[in-house]
């Protein structure tokens, strides 16, 4: 969405979330499957704290920055990038139009109308839309994605890359991004039809959202406050460590030895609860009442065996999302590295994806 342009040609995908800036670039390869990629670059770079809060960026200077150090480290000369707003600072909508315009026609009606669609004057929104196909219920009408966001998300994204030294080619949103990096992932597991119902939970530093996955497609999204920094807090408090040195610790599984006792096995378990909270929201809420299987995704997932402590206590076959698993490495790539941080990149992946639709 928020395309600068449409192009097909190789984008950095670089994750602005709330502690760290996520930065990857493919390639697509020959060989006998239809989408082969390979992973080029990549870096994962800390944020200075709250310069990025409630998903909305505070300190575009220190973000681009970051940014910037992150290109560095990842030896990238692309400079062409795709990013995302969250899901909450985005307004979608559905709407049937004659599948006779052209897309200028269709830009021009929506424009006309969007107003209809939009709770903010217009001259503070970014507005794209995007043909979903044809419309169900009526031939000679196309269903049209519509989406908008308040010009300073955008514009503070855009801001941060061009601090960095990037061309902003694209703005998505976190959860098409999400659903296209779970697409690649998820298309060798789903069944011919693609009938199975996929529960991917992204977990983040502060939140953590559900995404029901339904023939490839997001069906339903949810957001709940809980995430990492909650165990990051708890590990700073009860061992006197800085939020650096907590941080590493965690994910080097080495923080003391009362942590997995005391304070990790409480943090699983709350992490189980929360996901079954919101299945059930899921399950209330909509005409559906069950899940295949749940993908775990998110910094946190990659703790070790936390997917059989929600396996057992959710009775769902639970992963951890690695994005990686079907791609080639190029050989500067330290793959242990990567797959460390591989269920942490699934929206990046899903933004690089972008410069190959």
């Amino acid at each position: 969405m928020f395309a600068l342009s449409r192009k097909s040609t190789p984008l950095l995908g670089i994750d602005i979330s709330s502690t760290a800036i996520k930065l990857i670039e493919l390639s697509r390869t020959s060989g006998a499957a239809a989408n082969l990629f390979r992973v080029e670059h990549f870096a994962v770079e800390p944020l200075p704290l709250n310069a990025v809060a409630e998903k909305k960026i505070a300190d575009p200077e220190a973000v681009g920055q970051c940014i910037r150090k992150a290109l560095i480290q990842s030896g990238a000369r692309t400079r062409r990038a795709a990013v995302a707003v969250a899901g909450s600072a985005v307004i979608t909508k559905v709407i049937a139009m004659s599948g006779a315009l052209s897309d200028a026609d269709m830009e021009n009606q929506i424009q006309l109308e969007a107003d209809q669609y939009i709770p903010y004057p217009l001259e503070e929104v970014n507005l794209d839309f995007d043909v979903i196909g044809p419309s169900p219920n009526a031939p000679e009408m196309v269903d049209v994605l519509l989406a908008a966001s308040r010009r300073e998300n955008v514009d503070d994204r855009v801001a941060a890359l061009e601090i960095a030294g990037l061309t902003p080619i694209v703005v998505d949103v976190e959860a098409y991004a999400m659903e296209n990096a779970c697409s690649l992932l998820l298309r060798s597991r789903l069944d011919e039809q693609g009938e199975q119902m996929v529960a991917a939970v992204d977990v983040g530093a502060a939140t953590t959202t559900l995404y029901i996955f339904k023939k490839g497609q997001i069906i339903y999204t949810r957001e709940q406050n809980f995430g990492g920094q909650q165990l990051r807090e708890e590990v700073q408090r009860r061992y006197g460590l800085s939020r650096e040195e907590a941080t590493r610790k965690i994910l080097d599984g080495d923080v003391a030895d009362t942590y997995e006792a005391d304070v990790l096995n409480p943090f699983k378990e709350a992490l189980a609860q929360q996901i079954g909270r919101a299945l059930q929201f899921f399950y209330s809420g909509t005409t559906f009442n069950r899940v295949d299987q749940i993908l775990l995704a998110g910094g946190p997932a990659g703790i070790r065996k936390i997917n059989v402590l929600v396996e057992e206590r959710l009775k769902l076959p639970t992963l951890v999302a690695n994005p990686f698993s079907q791609m080639s490495l190029s050989p500067g790539i330290k793959s242990q590295e990567l797959m460390r941080e591989a269920p942490g990149m699934m929206v990046a992946v899903g933004l690089a994806l972008r410069g190959f639709d």
